[in-house]
């Protein structure tokens, strides 16, 4: 029996590697693998839907489902989730040494609709008391110009979001026009270690166990999307895919525990592992609806809070029956 030929593009991660390149496979798929820069893959995804599959910013894809646009559905496989507490960049001498300095300040974010951005807006809202609408807000891209909103918003009432498409948010820091920014994808300075630029929270993995101790949210930044006329014409490759991707996983998550020969070039990364599954259980990087239902059930809560979503999505409406 032939199988269903299917192209999928996404990052190559150690936990889908088995899965995109061997050898696990998903029963009745021929999977044809691309990997571009996680840019490129979203935007040609989002806009141009140029394959079949495709990891997906979160925030864009609850956005168009909140609209009406149902010409993508996913399934609950999550490859990328990282606490956002650490993606708050402000300057050393600048205003801010707190969250709680922002209010009255200029924060910029690459796009509103940047699921890093939803969940890190999420914290300031409902854990350090800010009202959205106390800061003016600025788009733009992070390290170079032109960077432009995806979706369409709905913004409370009373937020400011004023883009600046000649403008990048780094050189706005630097020179004063922003008092900190909010992204996934740190500034360039910061990464090349100049000392201008810093993250608002120097012990942000405290700051972020606590959170989740506090909330039981482990952010989720990135979906697999399916376009609905493939998923309509196949629905049973939803849980063939879902299987496969939850096997790579197992396997990735084995190699990271490994502690006779250390299968991932980190010292001491089987000790690592053992911390989070000391805070995380057993399965510390969960896939599937319930074992993520608070974390799901909060981000829909942010979006909606935020007029990402133009309505409030129930997490049921997420991911098909399958």
């Amino acid at each position: 029996m032939s199988r269903l030929p299917l192209t999928l593009a996404m990052s190559d991660y150690d936990h889908v590697r088995d899965f995109t390149q061997g050898p696990v496979e998903a029963e009745g798929i021929d999977l044809n693998y691309l990997n571009f820069s996680i840019e490129e893959t979203f935007y040609r995804f989002t806009v141009h839907r140029e394959w079949d599959m495709s990891e997906m910013a979160f925030g864009k894809y609850v956005s168009m489902l909140s609209q009406g646009d149902d010409s993508l559905t996913a399934i609950p496989v999550f490859p990328s989730r990282i606490f956002r507490q650490s993606s708050i960049y402000v300057r050393p001498d600048g205003t801010v040494a707190a969250p709680e300095d922002l209010a009255g300040k200029r924060v910029g974010v690459p796009e509103w609709a940047h699921t890093a951005a939803i969940f890190t807006r999420g914290y300031l809202t409902h854990q350090v008391g800010l009202d959205l609408a106390d800061i003016d807000w600025v788009q733009a891209g992070v390290n170079e110009p032109g960077r432009v909103e995806k979706v369409s918003l709905k913004l409370p009432k009373g937020v400011r979001l004023t883009p600046a498409p000649e403008r990048s948010l780094a050189e706005m820091l630097l020179v004063g026009d922003l008092d900190a920014i909010m992204t996934a994808h740190p500034p360039a300075e910061f990464e090349r270690g100049d000392s201008k630029i810093a993250r608002l929270f120097t012990d942000y993995r405290a700051v972020e166990e606590a959170y989740y101790k506090d909330t039981g949210i482990f952010p989720i930044m990135h979906v697999i999307a399916i376009r609905r006329e493939v998923f309509d014409r196949h629905p049973w490759i939803a849980m063939n895919l879902f299987k496969a991707f939850e096997e790579a996983k197992r396997r990735s998550l084995a190699r990271v525990q490994e502690v006779t020969a250390p299968r991932v070039p980190i010292p001491w990364c089987f000790d690592y592992a053992a911390q989070a599954k000391d805070l995380f259980g057993e399965d510390f990087w969960p896939y599937g609806v319930e074992p993520n239902r608070v974390t799901l059930d909060a981000f829909l809560r942010f979006a909606h809070e935020q007029g990402v979503c133009h309505r409030r999505l129930a997490v049921e409406e997420l991911f098909p029956a399958e």
